[in-house]
């Protein structure tokens, strides 16, 4: 369907055109205050919606049988979820979170069930999927649905008498279920919730091709338009209606001149000038797959100064990249990136100026989950494991360079789902 071609922007005025990175002239007139015509080089855009396969049934099903595989290695008899991300991983639907308790039980042998408030009993049952299991139990408003949580637990056999509880549910329902479970110890769920989904398989990694490959043509698209005098606000705006042409819900976060020493950003409004350096850090994503890209450039002319910052940022990557190795430690890899940037005289131990943070975390149905290239994390690298490759050097008061690929590992080695930059004045590969 072809998209909506006046945007509402929060800004008081739109400048007469755009201008690419190497200043050629692009359509983007001004209408009024506060309405605008989608520069041309956006609305040109195709949608990319074909050749998507979602996850199957089965697949499913064999993550279920391999969570209750953990449930017996680590001696826990269930594991509890709300209906967010793992609950969506497992079973292929979302809840959400209210006051209100829902969520799966997992056990570690038979079928699952839900816990559902009863008045969305009706509700639930559209979207749960009775291949996973198809037992709903429901307490009312005056009940508790801990007790329904615990007899789920008992009813499917305790060996252990250990509940583990994902990391997403909050607090007061661990709280009701250790209260009523007498005898029960509650225990952490993360050795079996990132057990499943820190091993990315053949289907979500293509998901997450299609999510990078998406995000690249936002960019290159929304990139042509930025022009001296454009806000950060109508950048933003321009690469989100690049994804909406595309057929895709993305955005990403844009950090102006010094303000991008600042990893994430800064809440004073910014406006590109000559000679600035204009970052991007964003992505959309493909049946619940993330992606998360950045991409660093100038308004304009870079200074050779600029240009060194850069480079060594982009080796620093390069770096990081060879040193995913099957069988390294996932601290190794922050160690080869940090070893760059400290050599040019950056300081160290997340010192400034220098890189403040990880190289790299985890990536998949979130942005950023399990697990990290960071100091001390010694988690091995096998195949399966997606990541961002990342590290900022950071100058406080002057700019900030960020790179950042995703990539997923092989039984070769690391790939990268979408291509490095080239230069500061070539932002895609």
């Amino acid at each position: 369907m072809k998209q909506n071609r006046r945007n509402f922007l929060n800004i008081a005025a739109l400048g007469t055109g755009a201008l690419s990175l190497s200043g050629n002239l692009f359509a983007g007139s001004r209408k009024s205050e506060n309405v605008y015509d989608i520069p041309s080089v956006i609305e040109q855009l195709k949608p990319m919606t074909d050749g998507i396969v979602p996850i199957s049934v089965e697949e499913r099903k064999q993550r279920i049988a391999k969570a209750q595989e953990l449930m017996a290695k680590e001696k826990i008899d269930a594991i509890f979820l709300e209906g967010t991300v793992s609950c969506f991983y497992f079973t292929g639907m979302r809840w959400g979170q209210s006051e209100r308790t829902f969520g799966v039980v997992i056990p570690a042998k038979g079928a699952i069930a839900y816990v559902c408030p009863k008045f969305e009993e009706d509700r639930a049952m559209e979207l749960i999927n009775p291949i996973f299991g198809s037992e709903v139990r429901c307490w009312e408003e005056h009940e508790s649905p801990y007790e329904l949580i615990l007899g789920i637990v008992k009813d499917r056999g305790v060996t252990y008498r250990r509940i583990g509880m994902e990391e997403r549910v909050r607090f007061f329902i661990a709280d009701g279920v250790k209260k009523v479970a007498s005898g029960f110890e509650i225990v952490d769920a993360t050795p079996i919730t990132a057990g499943c989904r820190m091993y990315k398989s053949k289907a979500e990694i293509a998901l997450m091709q299609k999510s990078s490959d998406v995000t690249i043509e936002a960019y290159k698209a929304a990139f042509k338009t930025i022009r001296p005098g454009m806000s950060q606000l109508e950048l933003s705006n321009n690469i989100s209606a690049a994804f909406r042409q595309l057929g895709y819900s993305g955005g990403a976060m844009v950090i102006v001149g010094k303000y991008s020493a600042l990893p994430h950003g800064s809440i004073v409004p910014q406006t590109i000038q000559e000679g600035d350096i204009v970052l991007v850090d964003g992505g959309t994503s493909v049946e619940g797959y993330a992606s998360d890209i950045s991409r660093t450039v100038v308004a304009g002319k870079p200074t050779q100064r600029q240009i060194n910052v850069w480079n060594k940022e982009k080796e620093a990557q390069d770096a990081a990249f060879a040193a995913i190795k099957i069988g390294a430690t996932c601290e190794s890899v922050d160690a080869a990136a940090r070893a760059v940037i400290e050599s040019a005289g950056f300081a160290k131990n997340y010192k400034l100026p220098g890189l403040p943070h990880r190289t790299g975390h985890g990536i998949g149905l979130e942005g950023h989950e399990w697990t990290n290239f960071v100091r001390g994390n010694k988690t091995k690298i096998v195949s399966g494991l997606c990541f961002s490759d990342e590290p900022t050097i950071s100058i406080p008061g002057e700019f900030g360079i960020r790179l950042e690929d995703c990539l997923y590992v092989a039984e070769d080695g690391p790939h990268f789902f979408s291509k490095q930059s080239i230069s500061i004045e070539q932002p895609f590969g």
